[in-house]
């Protein structure tokens, strides 16, 4: 947590220390530990502890915290954002990759675009596109123009495919791998859904629009199932007739 403009307090201690509390609060609440967050005093403007530590706080004696990979310590804003740890990406998981776009390029062919979200797209690869149900060979796989021996999961990638025209497959798509659990169609699921702002209410037979990586659908809600307490998770109400 970068607590900004500390020169506009006169770099108050008590003030950064009624933030860090205030916010040690919020964080728990929100289901985070405030040892494992540092709390760092910046200036932006004039670059305080941004790269260097700064001599307008001599009572700031810089960040520590504690996560499962051990405890670490630092001064600066960059300190803290170099000691973030990288999430496990999950390349054990079946490929899924939602494609975003797809192009045909002149010499090349068909070439799909899209981020990689788990596991893993090698050249030589089969792999089927849901729900076109398409099911045809990676020929190379490209980031930035560059070619991949493979593409992990968090990789916006570009891949060639045999004998797939760019009328067949579209954005919205997911490519898996055909012979590890390939993507399927589902007729339904359940899902959870918080109303931020809704006009009217919500009951069975209400038709919203679906957003889901980057497929855009219309979907129906056959039923409602029960009402959550958002606060605590607790269902309130089984099969309520309206939720607003």
């Amino acid at each position: 947590v970068a607590i900004n403009k500390m020169d506009t307090t006169k770099w108050s201690e008590d003030r950064f220390k009624e933030i860090v509390k205030e916010t040690s609060n919020f964080i728990k609440k929100v289901g985070f530990n405030p040892k494992s967050i540092p709390f760092v005093p910046i200036s932006g403007f004039n670059g305080d502890n941004m790269i260097d530590s700064s001599s307008n706080c001599p009572w700031y004696k810089g960040w520590d915290k504690e996560t499962k990979a051990g405890k670490t310590s630092g001064k600066t804003l960059l300190d803290a954002i170099d000691a973030i740890e990288p999430p496990h990406r999950p390349t054990d998981k079946p490929l899924r990759l939602p494609l975003q776009d797809v192009y045909k390029i002149g010499g090349i062919g068909t070439v799909p675009v899209g981020r990689v979200e788990t596991g893993v797209i090698k050249p030589g690869m089969l792999v089927t596109f849901a729900p076109a149900g398409v099911t045809t060979e990676v020929k190379s796989v490209e980031m930035h123009h560059e070619q991949l021996t493979e593409g992990l999961p968090g990789d916006n990638v570009g891949f060639n495919v045999k004998n797939v025209s760019v009328k067949e497959i579209r954005r919205g798509n997911v490519a898996g791998d055909s012979k590890n659990d390939p993507p399927k169609a589902a007729e339904s699921f359940n899902a959870q859904v918080i109303l931020m702002n809704h006009p009217g209410q919500v009951g069975n037979g209400y038709a919203p629009v679906l957003d889901c990586h980057t497929a855009h659908i219309a979907c129906k809600f056959a039923e409602l199932l029960e009402k959550i307490d958002r606060r605590t998770g607790k269902s309130v109400e089984a099969t309520p007739k309206f939720i607003k």
